[in-house]
């Protein structure tokens, strides 16, 4: 083997990579080749993107006007309307509800109740409890309303409609209702709630709320329902006393305010309240046993009569308290929904009416006082008697009487009293003047002093408008109207001795403190002297005593009663036209030691007789005797002086 080297091999260099479209890919440390430019199409167009800045400017722009409206709305909020906002905040935020205040009771002169308020329920509801999204049912109002229309004695489309009302949380379904009413609601509401929880259907009353509430009731019913009244559905007196003392009854309403979230409150945020005042208990004049027995015999006498109505008013004629004012028909304040319209009254004090000869009584006070005659003074009376343009005649027909002034007023002659009152002055002219006088201060013609709701003072012309009828009719009893109440007063201006005093009805009122506060004194006022009222009393006396009287059926045993019987023309309030008669009984008894004075009046008696001594002697004589039993007023034990009725001549 050669000792030279082998002959070294040449190791060929890597092949440089090619590519597709014959160029080489460079070799390490080679300059990159530059790359070909696309080739362009002909004729094409270059798109270049626009400046982002313009658009980011807009938007910055656009942001920092919102961010500026944000900030002047919180300037507004925060500080310019603070104040208002913070108001608006707190007034959704808090809610006022009124607490009622206990309506004071009413009683009679013992302390009987006659009218009280008891615990009773407004039955409210929360409308969006009955909604679709509530109750996944689109006739939840008209189920809940079939449910609680026959509870509560509502229309179920008027209850329905209530519960579909928008926009609020509380509507009033029904107020003042029992507490038997609101159970049988959640009973109700029980067992629906009971089947809605297995299951069931839903519980269509879950909306159905209540409030504490209180309900005026009359214990006695009807008994004194024209002197009490009634309260209305917003618990204001509608009539009456209850109407008349409203505002020392009603007390006055205090509130609540808390907060409340939802529609309910919040306990834990507190609440202020001003507690409610309750109102004044009203005590009357009016005796219950006496108002019982007054109203149960002018009832039965219009009924039997069949008479329009009827009213008796009892009174004591020395304080002038009124122990009783009834009227005939009647209603229940209890549930207005049955009375009748036409009974919603106290007819005694708003009916007037021509009293007929129950007025003869102040024609005779006019004569004896001013010394014109004397209860002796012969009166020769034909059976007819022509005056002005009118001839007068007398109730029934007669030959002529010769009468006393006494039995003028005994037998109730028209034409014996024309002719004794016109004894009055030396004209007929002069004469109206005077006994004008008399029915002023008598109380004829003004209002009596009660101060009632709807009291009417009647009609009494001045003495120069006179008609030349009405000259001669006035003095017994026709072309003058008055009430029931002022033609008592008149009785019992007799029975006092001739001083008239005010009637009352209210003795006075109790505070929520217990204090008692007796009414003012009654007015008074000497109408004719004792001496004259006396011998009226006397006189009286044989208009029920005596045999030629008219007024026998008032006779009560042991006692000396004087009284006056009425019949007069009435007139029809329809037509205007005479129509039908106005019964009456009037007087007082113990005749000689006057106690009690009652008036009787029957309108339009349409069945037996229409005679006032015939249908309201009877009412008369029952309550006077009750009344007297009552407030155990004994018989005086003095027999009666009978004055001369007739004369020979």
């Amino acid at each position: 083997m050669s000792d030279r080297e082998p002959p070294r091999r040449r190791v060929p260099a890597p092949a440089r990579s090619v590519k597709p479209g014959g160029q080489r890919r460079p070799g390490p440390g080679a300059r990159p080749a530059r790359r070909p430019a696309p080739p362009r199409a002909r004729n094409a167009r270059v798109i270049r993107l626009g400046s982002p800045r313009p658009r980011l400017r807009l938007v910055s722009l656009a942001l920092a006007l919102v961010l500026i409206a944000f900030v002047v709305r919180l300037l507004q909020v925060q500080a310019v309307d603070a104040s208002e906002y913070a108001a608006k905040a707190e007034k959704n935020r808090y809610l006022s509800r009124t607490l009622a205040a206990e309506r004071g009771g009413i009683t009679d002169r013992n302390g009987v109740d006659l009218a009280i308020s008891v615990d009773a329920n407004d039955i409210t509801a929360d409308p969006t409890l009955f909604t679709r999204k509530a109750t996944k049912t689109d006739d939840a109002p008209e189920q809940a309303a079939a449910l609680l229309g026959p509870i509560l004695d509502k229309d179920p489309g008027d209850v329905a409609d209530k519960l579909r009302t928008k926009n609020t949380r509380y509507v009033v379904l029904a107020r003042r209702q029992t507490p038997q009413v609101w159970t049988q609601i959640k009973d109700l509401k029980s067992t629906l709630a009971d089947r809605a929880g297995a299951g069931g259907a839903v519980n269509v009353l879950a909306g159905v709320l209540q409030e504490p509430s209180s309900k005026r009731v009359y214990p006695n019913g009807e008994l004194g329902a024209g002197v009490l009244g009634w309260v209305n559905a917003d618990g204001k007196g509608g009539g009456g006393i209850e109407q008349q003392l409203d505002g020392e009854l009603a007390g006055k309403d205090g509130e609540i305010r808390y907060a409340q979230s939802g529609g309910r409150q919040v306990p834990t945020a507190g609440s202020t309240e001003k507690p409610a005042v309750a109102g004044s208990e009203a005590e009357l004049t009016i005796d219950r046993d006496i108002q019982w027995a007054a109203q149960n015999a002018i009832a039965e006498q219009v009924e039997k009569s069949g008479a329009d109505r009827g009213y008796v008013i009892v009174q004591d004629n020395k304080t002038g308290e009124i122990l009783a004012m009834a009227n005939s028909p009647g209603f229940d304040p209890n549930d207005l929904s049955r009375a009748d319209g036409g009974a919603l009254h106290n007819w005694g004090l708003e009916d007037a009416y021509e009293p007929g000869s129950t007025a003869k009584v102040m024609s005779m006070a006019a004569v004896l006082e001013e010394g014109a005659a004397t209860p002796a003074t012969r009166v020769t009376v034909p059976n007819r008697l022509h005056r002005g343009d009118r001839l007068f005649k007398d109730d029934i027909d007669h030959p002529t009487w010769y009468l006393t002034l006494n039995g003028v007023l005994a037998k109730s002659s028209n034409i014996g009293t024309i002719l004794a009152t016109g004894q009055l002055g030396r004209t007929q002219q002069e004469a109206n003047q005077v006994l004008h006088s008399y029915l002023r201060k008598f109380g004829i013609g003004s209002y009596t002093g009660l101060g009632f709701p709807g009291e009417t003072k009647g009609i009494l012309a001045p003495a120069d408008q006179w008609s030349t009828s009405q000259q001669y009719t006035i003095p017994f009893g026709q072309g003058v109207s008055m009430n029931a109440m002022q033609a008592a007063s008149v009785y019992s201006t007799i029975a006092n001795g001739g001083v008239r005093v005010e009637p009352t009805l209210v003795r006075g009122t109790k505070g929520a403190d217990g204090q008692f506060t007796p009414a003012a004194k009654a007015k008074k006022t000497r109408v004719v002297s004792e001496k004259t009222a006396k011998t009226l009393a006397h006189m009286l006396e044989s208009v029920v005593d005596d045999e030629e009287g008219t007024g026998g059926k008032a006779r009560i045993p042991g006692y000396r009663v004087a009284g006056k019987t009425g019949t007069a023309n009435r007139v029809d309030p329809a037509t205007g036209r005479y129509r039908g008669y106005t019964s009456s009984f009037a007087g007082f008894a113990p005749a000689d030691n006057p106690r009690v004075t009652v008036y009787c009046a029957i309108q339009n008696a349409t069945k037996g007789s229409y005679f006032g001594g015939q249908i309201c002697g009877p009412v008369y004589k029952e309550v006077l005797e009750f009344a007297l039993k009552t407030l155990q007023v004994p018989p005086t034990g003095q027999t009666a002086a009978r004055l001369p009725v007739t004369f020979t001549p």
